[in-house]
């Protein structure tokens, strides 16, 4: 999904033990871009923290010019129900986080509901202590330093962070356990709460309603069965093997099991319905209509796109 390939490095941190149930792994970045390069962003029910320096960042969400942020080489981005792009030139670097919204409503100390589908310069959160750490990174003269650095910083903010209410924090991990295929009418019974109070509570603190996690994490568990397709082909049925022909640039939605790419730019035919049910949708067309929303292109022109850049 990248414009133009960047010429860099990526370098895999893994915090502390202590720090693993709430953050998975830092990934620190240099690249060198000396074209404009676009990336195009898929939605997620995530925050995405980016400390960086070098060469600003503009984050634009298509759908509205004052959700992104311009100039900036820090940010946050708060769960996102659309998808949206981010445009550099230069060379840049920087650690970036993946949050799960809990995690990080309680080290941001403000409800996900003020960063919903918005991307926030670091420099406007309350307290600057994001900014203050930005520049720490920077000045720290190797990633395992930095690393260390962040250990050290986000492990004091969780210790003086209230935990978030029980039962949320239950609802999450149940939609998550349940990679969204569970109806919110069930959860809320679990719960003993009204939809209403359960939507509201959710908006407030995560930042969209249930219903939208839900949507969000079978699109999730789409595009990593996306990965699947590349190595382990969902064929249709009297489909043929894999073929020498070279990949479809088709972009077109699939009215049936068509031609997609492999990594190994082999074309195949992909029963998407039997995608769709896997990753519990209803049918088809529902899973075509979520990779227009939240990741702009459908899964056969993703695939095409993937295997043009492994190639």
């Amino acid at each position: 999904m990248t414009a133009v390939a960047p010429v860099g490095e990526m370098v895999l941190g893994l915090p502390e033990i202590s720090l693993r149930p709430f953050v998975d792994r830092y990934v620190g970045y240099r690249e060198r871009a000396d074209l404009p390069l676009v990336r195009r962003e898929s939605a997620g029910v995530f925050v995405v923290l980016i400390l960086g320096w070098g060469a600003p960042l503009e984050v634009t969400d298509p759908r509205s010019a004052e959700r992104g942020a311009s100039g900036v080489d820090s940010f946050v981005a708060g769960t996102f129900d659309g998808w949206c792009t981010t445009r550099t030139m230069g060379v840049g670097e920087g650690v970036e986080l993946l949050l799960a919204p809990l995690t990080a409503r309680r080290l941001l100390g403000l409800p996900l509901s003020e960063l919903t589908n918005r991307a926030v310069g670091v420099g406007q959160l309350p307290g600057r202590w994001l900014d203050r750490l930005r520049g720490q990174l920077a000045e720290a003269a190797t990633w395992p330093e930095r690393f260390a650095l962040l250990d050290r910083v986000l492990t004091g903010r969780l210790a003086a962070s209230p935990p978030v209410d029980a039962q949320l924090d239950w609802a999450w991990r149940w939609l998550v356990a349940s990679g969204g295929q569970e109806g919110v009418g069930l959860l809320a019974d679990e719960l003993g709460w009204s939809r209403r109070h359960l939507a509201s509570r959710f908006r407030q603190e995560i930042g969209l309603p249930p219903k939208m996690v839900a949507r969000l994490l079978r699109f999730q568990h789409a595009c990593t069965a996306l990965s699947d397709v590349g190595s382990h082909a969902v064929l249709a049925p009297g489909a043929r093997p894999p073929s020498d022909a070279g990949p479809s640039a088709a972009d077109a939605d699939p009215s049936g099991p068509g031609p997609s790419a492999t990594s190994s730019g082999r074309a195949h035919a992909v029963d998407w319905a039997a995608v769709a049910a896997r990753c519990g949708y209803y049918d088809q067309s529902h899973l075509i209509r979520d990779f227009h929303q939240f990741a702009g292109a459908t899964p056969t022109a993703l695939l095409a796109a993937r295997s043009t850049l492994a190639g």
